[in-house]
């Protein structure tokens, strides 16, 4: 069976369709600047890499684009829509309510409707993807796979927030983490590479891009993770601030003049990298001004990887057992000098790292050093292969 991989943002489509016979991907591409003047497709097979320049006005447009360039002639990948046997949506937060994937239907949407103030800039463009989809390809199974889902495993001990029990009674909020597909696709990645079962493995799952998460993963599941009830607390991130004091916040607002949507826009996408370097949320460029002598660069850098250090400290003991640390993600798969960062200090957990081996970008590899008590991977992530999964599992069993 093909099956057609979604995830639809505020202004953007990202898109594979894969083969789950052999789990091959046989297309991929990214639709942006949905709504602007000037829109942006890039899509690419084995044999075909194009960019097409062209306005996208909303996300039916887009999906009819995708679904043009699967089918077109010259560089498509399938013949016939009829091809595509079910379509998997990326969809952030499910509440309480989902715990795990789940076939879409009308109420289905209305109690994804109803997450969405818990991610008012996520789960809008997701549901949007989602109806874009319903309509132009009727009669198609689609399944939502959530981020939550697999951080539903966390005993209360790690999703309750020491704040009157009346909030978590009342309002429901709590941690729900986030990631989740990737987390769960390269733990499951890393007990291949060591060769052992998962259940037997206590690994931290580093999560590292323009936004940020590690899971501490015992036996395969998710007992506790650095996102929470939002996106902006853990660690610290690209634009939004991971974890600050909530007496900071409070005095801006009470002290300061700062409203609450300038204190929202602050945490995030005025923090994090970008706020500490006052240069670039691309670490990329952050890093070029920290060796030419920048001050404010390096403290950034040094405060994010301080920040990670934490957190796999406390995952440790929080698991009692740390057998491996994996990076993934856009700045874990491609930051060398960031894991080298990252793992220097965390010699007292047995965590050694080999330099010559962490020099590279972009693949799976074993970067631990002789005589490390912990294996240290890099492995990249693969959400869209999660979600195919799911969505492959619900339209079989329905």
């Amino acid at each position: 069976m093909k099956i057609l991989v979604i995830n639809s943002g505020s202004s953007s489509i990202k898109f594979k369709l894969l083969e789950m016979e052999t789990e091959t991907l046989l297309a991929e591409g990214l639709i942006e600047r949905i709504g602007l003047a000037e829109g942006r497709i890039k899509y690419k097979t084995n044999n075909n890499k194009i960019v097409i320049e062209e306005p996208v006005p909303d996300h039916r447009t887009g999906i009819a684009f995708v679904l043009d360039a699967l089918t077109h002639e010259d560089y498509g990948a399938i013949e016939s829509l009829e091809e595509i046997g079910a379509i998997g949506h990326r969809v952030v937060h499910g509440g309480e309510r989902f715990t795990s994937s789940v076939l879409i239907d009308d109420e289905v949407i209305r109690g994804i409707e109803e997450c969405s103030v818990m991610a008012p800039l996520h789960n809008p463009p997701n549901l949007q993807g989602i109806r874009a989809a319903m309509e132009t390809l009727p009669g198609i199974p689609n399944v939502a796979v959530f981020d939550t889902a697999f951080h539903q495993t966390m005993p209360p001990v790690s999703y309750i927030y020491p704040l009157p029990y009346s909030v978590f009674e009342e309002n429901r909020m709590r941690r729900f983490g986030f990631h989740g597909p990737s987390h769960q696709y390269v733990a499951n990645k890393a007990a291949e590479m060591i060769g052992r079962p998962i259940e037997d493995l206590c690994i931290v799952t580093c999560h590292l891009g323009n936004g940020s998460s590690l899971t501490a993963v015992k036996h395969g599941k998710s007992l506790d993770t650095s996102l929470g009830y939002g996106t902006a607390c853990g660690v610290m991130m690209g634009t939004r601030s991971g974890d600050v004091d909530s007496a900071v916040l409070i005095d801006l607002v009470q002290n300061h003049g700062v409203s609450i949507s300038e204190l929202k826009d602050m945490v995030y996408k005025k923090s994090g990298v970008l706020g500490i370097s006052g240069i670039s949320s691309d670490q990329r460029d952050v890093e070029d001004a920290a060796e030419n002598g920048n001050e404010r660069a390096e403290l950034a850098l040094d405060l994010y990887a301080s920040s990670i250090r934490k957190y796999i400290g406390a995952y440790a003991v929080t698991m009692g057992a740390l057998d491996a640390i994996v990076f993934t993600a856009g700045v874990g798969e491609n930051g060398p000098q960031m894991r080298e960062r990252i793992c220097r200090g965390l010699e007292v957990l047995g965590v050694r790292m080999d330099p010559a081996k962490n020099d590279f970008k972009g693949e799976q590899r074993d970067i631990t050093a002789n005589g490390s008590r912990v294996k240290v991977l890099v492995i990249p992530t693969n959400e869209e292969l999660m979600i195919a999964r799911e969505t492959l599992w619900h339209t079989n069993s329905n």
